[in-house]
């Protein structure tokens, strides 16, 4: 079965939703007075073709299941009639920032930044949790803006983060094109728990190997999977592009890491 394809996410979902698993957005997570026994908080980060984000919906949308999308405010993501429609169809929009590497590191002009864009999105949305954009070619981390400045100033309740407890949530994400891919990312990974995750066997390479510890019974009970839309696709053309491009990348970001890790 050829990874990455919207079929492959449907089995995916469908899987889980077998398993007893149910789907819900990062706002849920936050908000519910009583959470499922086992549940996955789905989040999407639409860093670019956001039209790609539609489609992940609409299998969401056919399983009932919640979901978050996080929008950045460059123009590949930034797309206000797929913004528009992902918050008609009843999902979570939240706000993909990057302030500060947008920004240079000035404080202050990343927080006007981010006022300013948090506002913005608000308009399609009423946003209350928000998300950082990893950004790894840039020296500063997006998170650095919250060393001074409280997000809940703003009126957000809650960025991932910082206010999952992954002591209880396992986090897998498709960074890198691949599931163990905190081993090429830079910033898209929680270190503090990783050693534990591996421990247990909580790491898996390809959405195969989800689905099949799901259906044996060994997948932990309450996840957090992060997705980027532009990677699953039915379209070959695209699926190889994004193939080739993502084993590029992440050669680039394995020299990166090796730089910071001297």
């Amino acid at each position: 079965m050829r990874d990455f394809t919207l079929h492959t996410y449907r089995l995916l979902l469908q899987s889980l939703a077998d398993c007893g698993y149910q789907f819900i957005s990062f706002e849920q997570y936050l908000t519910c007075e009583s959470l499922p026994g086992r549940y996955v908080i789905l989040r999407h980060d639409i860093d670019k073709r956001a039209g790609m984000a539609i489609c992940v919906a609409e299998i969401e949308k056919s399983l009932n299941a919640g979901a978050s999308y996080y929008f950045r405010c460059v123009k590949e993501s930034n797309r206000p009639d797929i913004i528009r429609k992902i918050a008609d169809m009843g999902f979570e929009v939240g706000y993909h920032y990057e302030d500060m590497p947008a920004c240079n590191g000035d404080l202050q002009q990343a927080k006007a930044h981010f006022a300013e864009w948090l506002c913005y999105f608000r308009q399609f949305y009423p946003v209350r949790t928000i998300c950082m954009h990893g950004a790894p070619q840039f020296r500063h981390d997006s998170r650095e803006l919250w060393k001074n400045v409280d997000y809940h100033d703003f009126g957000v309740i809650g960025e991932p983060y910082f206010d999952v407890d992954f002591s209880q949530v396992v986090y897998l994400t498709d960074t890198g094109r691949r599931w163990d891919g905190f081993r090429v990312s830079v910033r898209d990974k929680i270190p503090e728990h990783q050693e534990e995750w591996q421990r247990q066997g909580w790491v898996y390479h390809s959405t195969t190997d989800i689905i099949s510890a799901a259906n044996s019974g060994s997948l932990p009970p309450r996840l957090m999977i992060t997705t980027h839309p532009q990677r699953w696709t039915d379209n070959i053309a695209l699926w190889l592009y994004e193939a080739v491009r993502q084993t590029v990348v992440n050669m680039v970001k394995r020299i990166l890491i090796r730089q910071i890790n001297k």
